[in-house]
Parts: C-alpha cells; structure tokens; sequence
C-alpha cells in the first residue's frame, strides 16, 4: 500500500515491497471469471471465482436458513459446496439451480457454535486455537509448542467430550504469538525501545481524514506512528480493538491533506489495485506480503476463527482474539499487520499472528477487513487521486500478469497519477537488523500505463502512471517484537 503525500518530505508507506519469494504464483494468470455452463439448462453446478464463490454462498445462506451449515470454495473445480442439515428439498434444488454443490452434513451452525462456547468456557488456555472447518463439518483445534502436561491433557479431555464426530484436535509446530514488525514498516517510539508494524490498507476516516488500518495490537503498544524509525510521527492511532472481538486499528494520517492510493506493492516495481473488501472463503487461494518474508500464498482453511495468545502484560494471562481468519499461508516475526488480498484485488485481511515459520510452514491468523470497516465506520480506498486514479473517483485496476509499462486497467472515467514510494529495508526481529535486507536492496522505478474494460457491470477506461523509489534502508536499533 503505497501514499504519496503533499508535503515535499518522504512520507511514503507501501504494503509488501520485499521482492517476491511465490510472486511468480501469483503472476500466473487468473482463472476464467464465474461463467453459467454453456447448456443453459439447468446450468448447475457452476464455475466460479472466489469472489463469486462468496457472494452466492452469501445469497444462499437466507435462502436455506438454519439448514445452512456453512460452505466452502472447491478450488480445483472452482465450485461452491454448500453444506446442509435437514434442509427442504424445494429450497435445496433452488440452491442447486443457482450454481452450488449441495452436501449434506451431519452438524449444524448452531451445534458447532454451541462447540466453540464449550471450547472458551473449559479450554482457553495460551497457544491454543480453533475455527469451523467447513470441509470436514466440524471445529478444528489447535494446541501450539507450548501447550503440555496438564494444559493437554485439559485441552484433550475437553475435545474428547465434545464428541468424536464434532472436533478434532491436532498440533502446531511453534507458538503462536502476534507478529508486531513488518509490512513495509512503521515505526513508535515506546519506552523500552522501538516498535515496529505494518501498514495494511489505506483507507478513508468517517470524517474525511485519510487513514490507514493495521493491526489492533499495533495501536495499543503505541500511539503515534512514523514512516522511518527516527523521523517525526506522521499518523496517531484513531480507535484501536485488542484483544476481544477483532484485532485492528484505524490510525489517522496527521496531515490531513495526505494523498493515498488503494494498492499492495507485490515488488519488483508490481502494485495490485484493491478495488474492494471481500470476505474470505474457506478453500480460496489468498495472498500474504510482508518485509520479512516477501509474497507468499495458500488457502484460507477457517473462518471466525478464536485465537489465544500468550498475554504481552501478564505471564499468566491470555489474550483472547474472536471473529479472525485462519490460513495455511506461512508468516515470520515482521509481517504482522500486513495485507491479506486476492489475486483480482480484493482486501481480505491484516496479518494479526501466528505459528510455525516459512521454512517448515505454519498457520496464521488474519482480521478480515470488512468486520474492521464496519467497527471504524472507513472505507477501503485513498483519500485523494492517487496513481490511476480515474476521474469521479474510480481507480485502475492492475492486471498481476502484466509488467511494469503493461498494465491493463478496470474502472468508469479515466484518471492519471504517478506516485512515488519508499521502503524501509533492514527488518528488525529481537534488535538485531535482517541481514538479507542491505542498503538500497531493491531500488527500482517503473512506468506504467494500461487501458481496460470495466468488469461486472461496469464498462471505462482506466489509466495510470506512476513510478516507485523503493528505496531500502539497513537498520540495526533496538526494536520490540511482540
């Protein structure tokens, strides 16, 4: 996520912007949009994108009430399965004949609710976890490195009574724990040193004000934020949810005549336009990018998911996080607060914590982005033309498989921009600097524009221009990791 600021001194944040360990996943190109089948008969099951997964299972839940019990995107045959209990065959057929798999399960949403409320009544302990997994019809939990001898043994026993068709238990490698640095960094100045997050999305205030989310635990440990490590604060934590229902944070750009742009920087001078906030779908293939580890990509495996760390305050304590996103994309101590998107622009979420390496692989937790608009009252999007910004306020989209100088564009009206960024290099984990990262690691400038067609409903052109100084910066001071 990249801003360009009015001012004339840097004041430049990006998403992302380590070069691309798995980019080239995600320049391969983009699977066929949802398309009916070509009988137009019954014209069921169909084809579908994530996206359109989503939305048709969000049409569908009212249509099967309480026989709905959750669904999930079958990415291989790009279908919706759709999970029901007892559901009238009228209204199953219309489900069908709307496009998704039907399946019947044995437990409903309101049984593997009641689970979960089982499961934080007698089992929330540290490093332990759990979310509905659509696939298997049940809740999976998870226990962490640190949960041993009598905190297993109370985890195991309450599973066990749950019932064997109702949860799973199973281990994690590593401990979970919030993932404070990373993203293209912003920095606070606290009292025992120096912390360090990411930006995740550029978003505009309920009043107007330009703003940024990130992650809820970043806004607590500290208020005001800087775009270096040793510059003047340029943005002041607005509202902030840690732990409890959410972990996000809306954090206002002091300037208020900042210009942002709604994009993720993938690297190697590639931005993704996010065009909108969408929720996840257990089963799609979802996008991670973080100073540490880079673009790394997996699917999305829970959903509401219920997280307890370890508490940063109390060596007995836990901090209990509801309402995440759970995945099997890999995250590192550096990528905390990060953007979690789609390949066709969509904002899903911010790197909230995690377990496990990128090495050995691990599951992370994210906050979904719509829930963190909701609670703030922002919008997704800059506050100000950035670069591509079409006239009335449509933005480009990129394409992912196009090169910087190639990138074709979605959008109503036409707009031009150019934006400049810069990105801190140098991550810090423990104190000590990323010896991967070096002094200008990653400079570059690129020059794009593209024309389009709209998609969905709409129909423009879009045009963009911008070009990007990322710029790197060793650091090696003193930096909290939370």
């Amino acid at each position: 996520m990249s801003h360009k600021r009015i001012p004339k001194r840097k004041a430049a944040i990006a998403v992302g912007g380590v070069a691309a360990l798995g980019a080239a996943a995600f320049l391969l190109p983009m699977a066929n949009a949802s398309q009916d089948n070509a009988s137009g008969a019954t014209a069921a099951p169909k084809t579908l994108k994530a996206t359109g997964a989503s939305n048709l299972a969000a049409q569908l839940q009212p249509l099967l009430g309480q026989a709905f019990a959750g669904s999930y995107y079958d990415s291989a045959k790009q279908q919706l399965v759709v999970n029901v209990v007892n559901g009238d065959n009228n209204v199953i057929a219309q489900a069908e004949q709307a496009g998704a798999v039907v399946r019947q399960v044995q437990n409903s949403t309101s049984a593997l609710e009641a689970v979960a409320k089982t499961l934080k009544t007698k089992a929330t302990i540290p490093g332990t976890a759990w979310a509905v997994d659509p696939k298997t019809n049940k809740v999976v939990v998870s226990a962490d490195s640190t949960v041993t001898g009598a905190k297993w043994d109370t985890l195991q026993s309450t599973v066990q009574g749950l019932g064997s068709n109702m949860a799973t238990l199973k281990k994690s490698s590593g401990t979970f724990k919030t993932l404070v640095s990373g993203g293209d960094a912003i920095f606070s100045q606290v009292q025992n040193g120096t912390v360090r997050c990411s930006l995740g999305f550029n978003v505009t205030a309920s009043d107007g004000s330009p703003a940024f989310l990130t992650a809820g635990h970043c806004g607590v440990a500290a208020k005001d934020w800087s775009d270096s490590e040793t510059g003047q604060p340029i943005a002041t934590v607005d509202q902030a949810q840690f732990p409890g229902n959410g972990d996000f944070s809306l954090v206002k750009y002091n300037d208020a005549t900042t210009q942002t742009t709604s994009d993720v920087n993938i690297g190697n001078g590639q931005t993704v336009a996010i065009n909108q906030a969408v929720d996840a779908t257990v089963g799609e293939t979802v996008f991670r990018m973080g100073s540490t580890t880079g673009l790394h990509d997996g699917q999305v495996t829970g959903l509401d998911a219920t997280v307890n760390f370890q508490s940063e305050t109390d060596p007995n304590g836990v901090d209990t996080v509801t309402g995440l996103i759970q995945t099997n994309v890999c995250a590192e101590a550096g990528d905390s607060g990060g953007s979690l998107f789609t390949q066709d622009g969509g904002a899903v979420g911010m790197t909230s914590g995690g377990s496990g390496d990128c090495t050995s692989g691990g599951e992370t937790f994210f906050q979904p982005v719509t829930a963190a608009l909701q609670a703030t009252g922002a919008t997704l999007g800059g506050a100000g033309a950035g670069a591509g910004a079409g006239a009335g306020g449509a933005s480009a989209t990129a394409d992912p498989s196009a090169t910087a100088g190639d990138q074709s564009g979605t959008g109503t009206g036409t707009g031009t921009g150019t934006g400049t960024g810069d990105q801190a290099g140098g991550d810090q984990i423990g104190g000590t600097a990323d010896p991967s990262a070096t002094a200008g690691d990653q400079s570059g400038t690129g020059t794009g524009t593209g024309t389009g067609t709209g998609t969905g409903d709409q129909s423009g052109t879009g045009v963009g221009a911008g070009t990007g100084d990322q710029s790197g910066t060793g650091a090696d001071n003193t930096s909290s990791s939370h």
